[in-house]
């Protein structure tokens, strides 16, 4: 059995791409890039190709409606606390502060601009 991560791409559906992108751009600070126009209106989160890091898009979709039954996508973070504190100034809302699960370290839920349920994982 491979102890390789197999998660390579997520994609996060959104209303409005711009103001999801800039909720992400906000919170992680960083820039993402915009897929041609053909693919659907999409932003990609940084990636090195062929690179150890998982990476994804946001995905506007026609009539998305935000619900509570979509999959969790975790970002890690040096600390959970540095990018809540830039989550509700942006639009999102905390659904759970940083919090322990033992020996892996921490995690915090939050909502982001566009009711996607997303969460952030760090060591310390």
């Amino acid at each position: 059995m491979k102890t390789v991560n197999p998660v390579c791409w997520f994609d996060i559906k959104v209303a409005n791409l711009e103001r999801a992108k800039k909720f992400y751009e906000t919170v992680f600070a960083v820039t993402l890039t915009n897929l041609p126009i053909e693919w659907g209106k999409q932003a990609t989160f940084p990636f090195e190709n062929d690179g150890a890091n998982a990476t994804g898009a946001l995905v506007e979709k026609e009539n998305y409606v935000a619900n509570d039954n979509n999959t969790v996508v975790y970002f890690a973070s040096v600390d959970c606390t540095t990018e809540e504190m830039r989550i509700e100034n942006t639009g999102g809302k905390i659904l759970k502060s940083k919090t322990p699960i033992g020996e892996f370290g921490f995690i915090s839920i939050f909502l982001d601009s566009e009711g996607n349920t997303i969460g952030l994982h760090s060591r310390k």
